[in-house]
């Protein structure tokens, strides 16, 4: 490397092969200590993949930090059949709204910017002239445990429900409530402490709110057009399937499915999603076949 660092001691600066060596191993765990002996791995935690940024509320218009998910950071895991999002050491729904500390305004962060003048009078007369803030705006923790996510998502719901929002919005929101508590309560189980009562607690909480979901996105797509939360036709109608199958309700989860595998617009993915699961839902219809029902 002398050729191409030649002349940087007129800097100050000692260049020697040394450093150069190994230029490229920076960052490189050791695997063995001094003594041979092989080190633990240390795995990233939740607030390894955070950052804390200012942003602006679009109701009482103050500045305030969140915490926001560094997206280049995180690694994407197969969803669960109903499309719930996973990641690799983070669950990132717990950080995919805005809540401002000081008026109360949440909403989810895809849509905190959308509002009429008649959803802010709502909001303003429902939700921020009554709202008393629990922590100071510079309390803001490393990390959301499950509880503070679901108490923020709460909060959310309220003000979905104060500004009239649509119902595919409020189904959406009772839908990830309903997967937070599924995390949690994957999380309660994989500690062997903890009662088995609590963790079937939490499973009742998620099925009491992924009904409502359930019913809300179902009314949704009679009455609202696409795109619909984000999603497609395609995609509302494989969620919806899923859900359906999950619920119970397994012919009109193959009514969805056959929506989709002659739909047009349906990509590859969502036929491929809905060939999975007409199988599930054929083994499903065999099984009550045999079972008389």
């Amino acid at each position: 490397m002398d050729n191409i660092m030649s002349g940087l001691e007129k800097f100050g600066l000692s260049t020697t092969d040394d450093m150069f060596n190994d230029m490229f191993e920076e960052g490189k765990k050791k695997t063995v200590d001094e003594n041979g002996e092989k080190v633990p791995e240390e795995l990233p935690t939740e607030k390894d993949f955070l950052l804390k940024k200012g942003v602006r509320c679009h109701m009482c218009d103050k500045t305030f930090m969140t915490l926001q998910v560094k997206n280049g950071r995180v690694k994407r895991l197969d969803s669960d059949d109903d499309l719930r999002p996973r990641y690799q050491y983070i669950d990132t729904l717990k950080y995919s709204l805005i809540s401002c500390p000081y008026c109360g305004y949440t909403a989810r962060t895809a849509t905190a910017d959308t509002m009429t003048s008649v959803q802010r009078k709502l909001l303003q007369e429902n939700v921020c002239a009554k709202f008393k803030p629990a922590k100071g705006p510079e309390d803001l923790p490393e990390s959301y445990t499950y509880d503070e996510a679901l108490e923020r998502f709460s909060l959310c719901l309220f003000n979905a429900v104060a500004k009239k929002d649509k119902i595919s919005e409020k189904a959406y929101i009772c839908l990830n409530i309903a997967w937070l508590l599924r995390g949690k309560a994957e999380e309660l189980a994989a500690n062997a402490e903890t009662p088995k009562e609590e963790v079937e607690k939490v499973k009742a909480e998620e099925a009491k709110y992924y009904s409502q979901a359930y019913d809300g996105l179902y009314k949704a797509m009679q009455t609202e057009s696409f795109p619909m939360c984000g999603m497609d036709e395609a995609t509302i109608s494989i969620l919806l399937a899923e859900m359906s199958f999950k619920l119970g309700k397994v012919e009109n989860a193959g009514r969805l499915v056959s929506s989709v595998l002659t739909s047009p617009a349906a990509n590859q993915r969502m036929k491929t999603k809905a060939l999975n699961l007409k199988e599930k839902i054929i083994n499903e219809m065999k099984k009550k076949k045999a079972a008389g029902k």
